[in-house]
């Protein structure tokens, strides 16, 4: 077995490395070795640092027992961005990193959990699942300085610790709403990279909307042929294919995060009656008031305006096809249904009936909270975004969209252009988001949103996310006993750097001591584009 034995004299740490099994030794001298505390977010379950530092040699060995393959090639990934030279085993024990998959520790930290230890030997990661890995080696990510994300360290030490990390909530989401103004593939990739970084496991997309159509389905090619040529004004028009759909899903899931499409009805539908005018009434008595009529395209900001004509049995024909082929695309278990801002005498029976089209489909309904004046069954989930509507399933499974708290396309601060403010007329600030505490028992999680009526490129979306994405992600993972506004401030801004040179346009929330980087820095990330399966 190879070891890395270390000794502490006075201020003078000695290291003696075995660089590999191979029987050939190496020995590194060094002193004065001093390694911070990183700034982890979210914030870990349990974390017990020491004073020790671990130095990490040139040559590392990554033993990856059975079950572990896949978490390795991200470990190995990771090391070679740091430009350290590793070597993957499959075994037991065999180098100074050790991966294990461990299914015993799933009954104490969850299927999401994992156990990581640094000490004179070097790491060790357990989990009870891959996904528990994975999160595993993103707290790792933020051990290595910021400049790993392009690609260039220096010589690299750890502080000695021992984490037990497990998510205080299963669901920790955000919502990109892609109707109003279109984000294509290459922003929704690096999002998704971003999300991982900070262990958030959910990306509902807003497909569907009056301003715009963004999936193209085959039972319906009008909806892209027309329906996808329009957005807000000043937005962008667009949508994915199918091929591009299940590829940004693939890339999701290699980072455990599932990809929620919503396509909403029955209100919010002009897109699609644009697109199909036989699904309106004969009089378009479902486009009330008139702002416009098809076929033209509508640019504006309202909203309830436009709903499915009830009493057309087309309409119920076309959410069962629509709900059948995103159904067969959809790679995860839910589908979102959308259901509010709308009212009608057969609303709530709409609601049943695609509550049932959506269970024989084998997947999981949500919808906006409006669903639940309807008996909906148990398999709906119910996205609350108010809080006003009292739910007639008093057992439904809930996530945590509060406006005053997650909709992050109101202002950063108070004032700020090209923001929302009809929730709170100062904004949602840091603290806002920080501050949310669910006293739900029903709440799965929480999920922060971003429409895009006023966000009309992708470093305005950056701008809206980020940081305040990053306390959505520390309150919906760390236990609520350990949350720490202050804390999190000082965290936040040491994670700045990173941030920087990951290319997000973030905005530069005030009381925070953020660092100056250089305009001319190189934008990348440590796994960008990066999969683990090629």
């Amino acid at each position: 077995m190879c070891k890395i034995l270390t000794s502490a004299r006075i201020a003078m740490v000695f290291l003696f490395v075995m660089a590999s099994c191979s029987g050939v030794k190496t020995a590194e001298k060094t002193s004065a070795i001093t390694a911070e505390i990183p700034a982890l977010i979210p914030l870990p379950t349990e974390v017990n640092w020491r004073d020790e530092v671990y130095q990490l040699p040139k040559k590392n060995t990554i033993c990856a027992a059975p079950g572990t393959e896949t978490a390795a090639k991200w470990l190995e990934k990771l090391l070679i961005s740091a430009s350290l030279d590793p070597k993957m085993l499959t075994d037991e024990s065999c180098g100074n990193w050790q991966l294990k998959l461990n299914k015993d520790l799933i009954s104490s930290i969850g299927e999401e959990g994992y156990a990581l230890t640094v000490n004179d030997s070097g790491i060790l990661l357990e989990s009870g699942s891959e996904a528990g890995l994975f999160y595993g080696i993103q707290t790792l990510r933020q051990f290595f300085p910021a400049q790993i994300e392009t690609g260039k360290t220096g010589k690299i030490a750890f502080r000695q610790v021992h984490i037990r990390d497990t998510p205080a909530y299963e669901w920790r989401g955000s919502m990109v709403d892609m109707a109003r103004s279109f984000f294509g593939m290459d922003y929704l990739k690096t999002h998704i990279d971003r999300m991982a970084l900070y262990k958030m496991n959910r990306l509902h997309l807003h497909l569907s909307d009056d301003q715009g159509w963004r999936i193209q389905l085959d039972a319906y090619p009008q909806l892209t042929e027309i329906g996808s040529k329009s957005s807000v004004e000043g937005g962008r028009s667009g949508f994915l294919t199918k091929e591009q759909f299940s590829e940004i899903q693939e890339y999701a899931k290699e980072r455990h995060i599932i990809v929620i499409p919503e396509i909403d009805m029955p209100g919010h539908i002009y897109a699609a009656l644009r697109s199909l005018p036989e699904l309106n009434c004969e009089d378009q008595s479902n486009i009330n008031p008139t702002h416009v009529l098809p076929p033209e395209p509508y640019t504006g900001y309202k909203v309830g305006w436009t709903k499915f004509c009830m009493d057309n049995p087309k309409t119920y024909e076309f959410a069962q096809n629509v709900l059948r082929e995103i159904a067969e695309m959809t790679m995860g278990d839910y589908l979102h249904i959308g259901g509010d801002e709308i009212e009608d005498p057969a609303y709530e029976e709409f609601i049943l009936k695609i509550d049932k089209m959506v269970q024989d489909l084998g997947k999981t309904g949500i919808g906006w909270e409006e669903i639940t004046k309807a008996a909906v069954s148990n398999n709906m989930i119910s996205q609350q975004w108010h809080g006003k509507v009292n739910p007639k399933n008093k057992n439904i499974r809930q996530i945590e969209s509060i406006c005053s708290s997650f909709y992050l396309d109101h202002a950063n601060v108070p004032g700020q252009p090209n923001t929302l403010n009809w929730c709170n007329k100062e904004g949602v600030s840091l603290a806002d988001v920080y501050g949310f505490r669910s006293e739900n028992p029903n709440a799965l999680g929480m999920e922060a949103p971003v429409w895009s009526e006023h966000v009309l490129t992708d470093e305005m979306m950056d701008d809206r996310f980020w940081p305040r994405l990053m306390a959505v992600a520390e309150i919906s993972w760390t236990p609520e006993q350990a949350l720490d506004f202050e804390d999190f401030k000082q965290r936040l801004g040491r994670q700045g750097l990173r941030m920087k040179l990951m290319g997000i346009h973030h905005y530069p929330t005030p009381g925070i001591a953020w660092p100056e980087v250089p305009v001319n820095s190189v934008y990348t990330d440590v796994f960008s584009g990066f999969s683990p399966n090629n």
